[in-house]
């Protein structure tokens, strides 16, 4: 499990920096604060379905694509 948070955190910084958007912009955006947007990007915590959506939406991706990582 540790390892899919860590990868669902590098997707998500990827796609937060590829659209110029900051932790604080993105913790506004979805009501999360700083810390947890960060603690999210580290694979320290995981999010909620209803998140996933929200950066979906934010990000103009399928919430599928959030999982489409490099190996």
């Amino acid at each position: 499990m540790a390892q899919l948070k860590k990868k669902f955190g590098k997707r998500l910084q990827l796609l937060r920096n590829k659209n110029g958007i900051t932790q604080e912009e993105l913790a506004n955006q979805t009501g999360l604060s700083i810390e947890t947007v960060s603690n999210i990007e580290r694979g320290i915590n995981g999010t909620k379905f209803d998140v996933l959506e929200q950066f979906a939406e934010i990000f103009k991706v399928e919430v599928k694509e959030l999982f489409e990582f490099d190996e």
